[in-house]
């Protein structure tokens, strides 16, 4: 049990201000080079001083130890028993990056559990035209299975098939049914993906991963150890035909046992119908066997894999946690799992992955709506992945929140680095560790959902609608895209439809799967009891066919009064045969055409919480949770969208109408304090008014009887206040940047440099005319690969300018037992390493002077396969002006003004900022708004002493207990790194996806100048006093 002091009968006053490791995040801790206790055992003091609880040990590409062995297994222990010392918690990981299954390879090494697939196709051996949709390519490897002979009618549906021999001619096209087993990858380590259609296969996953952990740690499962994540299982992805009369590669999941295991199930050889996976019926007519192949697979998945891990968790006291792959869309979930909430079952902890700034609430809800039914105690998201460097607090704040409103209470941040070393620092930043120049001020953010989840683990949901998933109804559109795209995307139109309209309209539900609605729900009822939930109203969206079960359960729940809402059109189909049932229960249930205004208007009886604005509108940007705890009921409200802009924001006042009677306290839990609201009572129902900003978000304690408080009158609006005027005083938390990525270079048998290239442009260059593998996509993990001895060497010749002479300098580099040579105007530099810079694998070594003029810099490096050649960088006191590609050193300036430092002799620098001016106080205060700005966030000191931050809107901070006069104040700017080390040029400053393609984009999307991200407090601070 991980919420074990949720025992109490009410959570305490200090509990909230100060919740302990189980509330906070754990991030995923990337374990991605050389792995030495001490640097562990610092990285997770580092973690516990950003408000984390704990920490998943996360393997990602570049580990150097030998995963699972004896050395690694006793890393694991002393991160365990470190963690065990600092009271925080050390969650598990079962594999080698992911998708989980294969355990780096030690499993498919055995062939028998390697990944397989149905291969569907008109050749027999060539290499064939592939679908766009195919995942997996041709191996040539496989097992005939069947023949086909395969007649369409003149528009492209299936008139005829019949299966024949392998030497028999065809009437219409000879089709041919292979098994193939995937290809290996080194991204497999040279091996494959398993076989997660086989238990057998997933047996000797857990085998060789899970029971290793189990002699490791298992003392400390339910402890320390709580969980165990497994990331993106899924299967070979199914794939659709681009057009009927296409002859090309079709391939869909498979596994040894499939014939038989279907003949077992549906008393059926599945041979007999395969084409109907891939062409429609004449006129569109469904087929029960594309159906069933759909909900066998998916069956199969989930027992063999969820099932199984899940059956051993629970069996040695460790909860199952981690997410499904491609969970947010009917399309994407078919693909790669059948369906996603069924594998719910087997987990402890369900979770989902919300990487960049996403928002896919079909995915939050799926989820939460299996911990409901089942009773779990928490749900768990990945997330903050891909978001970039310069992502910052206020949108950290925004994706918390509205994932805790749909359920989320374990936050794994994506990622916190180990190193950051080579291809390491383009493994999805930011890093949410100490390279990130904001670190220590990451508590704010933590203690925030830490105090959220020490009331929103408590009690139960309270959740009155639920609604059909309508997945089933999709599997009969599983084929070619010229006859069923426009179909399957309007499903998932509106499967997307439904969940916002009822979200954003203030109607909390859940969904209900029809393959766990039998062993959730013994029969109809009403409420509709399913697991741990009853539904007054349940919604059928639309769905063309609907389980026998799920119709027996639907009428009795009509027959006892529920409200059984139907949108859309009839359901004509049971278990996917032509059916009346659905239409007579259709026609004695409540019908409305499938609308916003229709639904949420029929709803309107079944609402226990409403959010309206002032004018009486209904909110279109808010969501709520609700949970009915022992002595209260907890209410937390959050905005589901960010402003399109983060600095423009006078706040909207909001009405929160709640069914009863209640006493509102808020739990503030930005600083732990609770306050009592004031409210008005209309027809038994509370009133609370309130203002909201754009990332505010409210936790209400609600204890039945009525307050004395009445509602606070509005507050008038304060004058703006005076900008601080000129130029201000300074100072640097670290050394300015002058990036280098721009060189001419040269291998050994070269006698003239290469023009100047970008540094991983040439480094590709160097790799082709030498005949290496390129960087940057999938390779051998190091602790198989071992080192490979360098083949030649590779000299980079780096110039800039400077305005002045300058000593001092430094120069921060990687590799240095493959850095043979530093030459700095001539004159050869000691490689006496005095430090790092940022991260454990960039070193930094003392530069002869900058002269005023011309500068070169050459870096001569053993180069082969291993050898990481990236930007080096000079530090120094100095400033740097940058003219299109050109960069030069200057002066470093005696003071800046409010605006974007990258124009003010920054262009590169990513440590944090400090303004330091004066300001005026009378009647002993005054307030300082700063609200605009570019980083994470703005911390306050008056007269040296810390007075508060600014982070989110109204972007005020009012500084109080001051004597009138003047004062002394500075406004530190913690800014991000994306300025050293991101994708500086890369053209689409939109671009959501800042994974490695994004430093090596090609054409129009490729820029020689640099792509800078604004930095700095960009407009003046107002001073009202």
């Amino acid at each position: 049990m991980l919420y074990k002091k949720n025992s109490e009968e009410k959570l305490s006053k200090e509990l909230f201000k100060n919740p302990t490791c189980e509330f906070r995040g754990t991030p995923f801790w990337a374990w991605n080079s050389w792995l030495e206790k001490d640097e562990l055992e610092r990285q997770i003091g580092i973690f516990k001083e950003m408000g984390f609880g704990g920490f998943h040990m996360h393997v990602r590409t570049g580990l150097k130890n030998k995963y699972l062995s004896d050395e690694y297994m006793q890393l694991i222990r002393d991160c365990v028993e470190k963690a065990k010392d600092e009271k925080m918690l050390a969650w598990l990981y079962d594999e080698d990056r992911w998708p989980s299954g294969a355990a780096g390879g030690y499993v498919t090494e055995d062939v028998r559990y390697r990944a397989r697939y149905l291969l569907f196709t008109p050749f027999k051996t060539a290499e064939a035209k592939k679908s766009v949709e195919v995942s997996a390519g041709r191996t040539n490897n496989g097992k005939l299975l069947a023949c086909y002979d395969v007649v369409l009618d003149r528009d492209g549906y299936l008139s005829s098939y019949k299966r024949i021999g392998e030497d028999d001619d065809a009437e219409g096209t000879k089709w041919y049914a292979f098994m193939e087993i995937i290809g290996e990858s080194d991204w497999f380590n040279g091996k494959t993906y398993a076989d997660t259609l086989s238990k057998d296969a997933v047996d000797r996953f857990v085998e060789v991963t899970h029971e290793k952990y189990r002699k490791c740690t298992g003392d400390e499962f339910d402890k320390t150890v709580p969980a165990i994540f497994t990331d993106e299982p899924q299967f070979t992805h199914k794939a659709v035909m681009n057009n009927s009369f296409d002859k090309m590669d079709m391939i869909m999941p498979w596994t040894d046992k499939v014939p038989e295991l279907y003949e077992k199930a549906y008393g059926a050889d599945i041979y007999a119908t395969l084409p109907e996976l891939f062409w429609d019926l004449p006129e569109s007519k469904p087929s029960v066997h594309r159906y069933r192949y759909h909900d066998f697979i998916s069956e199969l998945f989930s027992s063999s894999f969820a099932d199984n891990i899940g059956s051993w968790c629970r069996k040695n006291g460790i909860a199952l946690t981690g997410h499904m792959m491609e969970e947010p869309t009917l399309r994407s979930q078919c693909a790669a799992l059948g369906e996603a909430m069924r594998s719910y079952r087997g987990f402890d902890i369900p979770g989902i992955d919300m990487l960049c700034n996403w928002h896919e609430f079909t995915t939050a809800k799926q989820a939460q709506s299996a911990v409901h039914q089942f009773g779990y105690e928490g749900m768990l998201s990945e997330l903050y992945g891909v978001t970039a460097w310069d992502c910052d607090f206020r949108t950290y704040k925004h994706q918390g929140d509205w994932q805790a409103a749909l359920g989320v209470t374990v936050r794994v941040p994506h990622l916190s680095w180990y190193a950051m070393g080579g291809e390491a620092k383009r493994d999805y930043p930011a890093s949410i560790s100490y390279q990130s120049p904001w670190y220590k001020k990451f508590s704010v953010v933590e203690d925030h959902f830490a105090r959220l989840n020490t009331a929103l683990t408590r009690g139960k949901p309270v959740v009155k609608v639920a609604v059909i998933h309508p997945i089933e109804s999709f599997w009969l559109h599983w084929g070619p895209n010229d006859k069923t795209a426009v179909l399957r995307e309007s499903l998932d139109e509106r499967f997307d439809n439904v969940t916002n309209w009822l979200l954003e309209g203030s109607i909390d539900f859940d969904f209900i799967s029809e393959s766990l609605l039998p062993s959730l729900c013994e029969k109809g009822s009403n409420p509709l009891r399913v697991g741990k939930m009853e539904y007054d109203a349940v919604i059928v969206p639309g769905c063309e066919t609907l389980r026998s079960t799920t119709v027996d359960r639907l009428s009795e729940f009509g027959k006892n009064g529920g409200r059984l809402i139907f949108m859309g059109d009839a359901p004509y189909l049971c278990d996917a045969v032509e059916s009346d049932r659905g239409r007579k229960l259709f026609e004695r249930s409540i019908r409305i055409d499938f609308s916003r205004a229709s639904l949420l208007n029929t709803l309107e009886s079944d609402r226990t919480v409403t959010l309206r604005y002032a004018n009486g509108r209904l909110t279109d940007n808010l969501i709520y949770q609700l949970r009915r705890d022992n002595d209260c009921e907890w209410l937390f409200i959050c905005h589901d969208s960010e402003p399109k802009i983060k600095d423009i924001d006078y706040g909207s006042d909001i009405k929160i109408t709640v069914d009863g009677e209640f006493v509102p306290e808020l739990y503030d839990t930005q600083s732990g304090e609770i306050t009592p609201l004031g409210a008005s009572y209309i027809n038994g129902k509370t009133v609370i008014s309130h203002k909201l900003y754009s990332y505010d978000s409210l936790l209400i304690k609600l204890t039945d009887g009525k307050t004395d408080s009445a509602e606070c009158e509005k507050k008038a609006e304060a004058p703006e206040g005076k900008s601080v005027v000129g130029l201000v005083d300074y100072e640097l938390d670290g050394k300015n940047v002058l990036l280098l990525d721009m060189a001419k270079f040269k291998l050994s048998g070269e006698t003239d440099f290469s023009p100047e290239e970008e540094i991983l442009r040439l480094d590709n260059i160097c790799r082709e005319r030498l005949g290496l593998p390129l960087r940057g996509g999938s390779i051998v993990q190091p602790w198989v690969s071992g080192d490979i001895p360098p083949v030649d060497r590779l000299t980079l010749r780096f110039t800039f300018d400077s305005e002045i002479d300058y000593s001092s300098a430094e120069l921060a580099f990687e590799e240095p037992d493959r850095l043979e040579k530093i030459v700095f105007n001539g004159s050869e530099v000691a490689k006496e390493l005095c430090g790092s810079y940022v991260d454990i694998s960039i070193f930094r070594v003392k530069l002869s002077d900058i002269i005023k003029g011309k500068n070169t810099l050459e870096l001569t490096y053993a180069y082969g396969e291993k050898t990481d050649i990236e930007s080096v960088f000079i530090l120094g006191d100095f400033g740097v002006k940058v003219t299109g590609t050109e960069k030069t050193v200057i002066a470093m300036p005696e003071k800046i003004g409010f605006g974007d430092i990258t124009r003010q002799g920054f262009p590169f620098y990513g440590d944090n900022i400090t303004y330091k001016f004066k300001a005026v106080a009378e009647n002993g205060k005054f307030d300082i708004c700063a609200s605009w700005y570019r980083g994470a966030m703005i911390s306050v000191k008056v007269d040296g002493e810390e007075k508060g931050n600014i982070i989110y809107p109204p972007y005020i901070l009012g500084v109080d207990g001051l004597s009138d006069g003047e004062h002394d104040v500075e406004m530190t700017l913690y800014t991000h790194r994306y300025n050293t080390f991101g994708p500086l040029h890369l053209v689409n400053e939109a671009e959501p996806w800042h994974g490695p393609d994004a430093w090596r984009s090609k054409k129009c999307n490729w820029s020689n100048e640099y792509v800078l991200r604004r930095v700095g407090i960009l407009t003046a601070p107002k001073i009202n006093n």
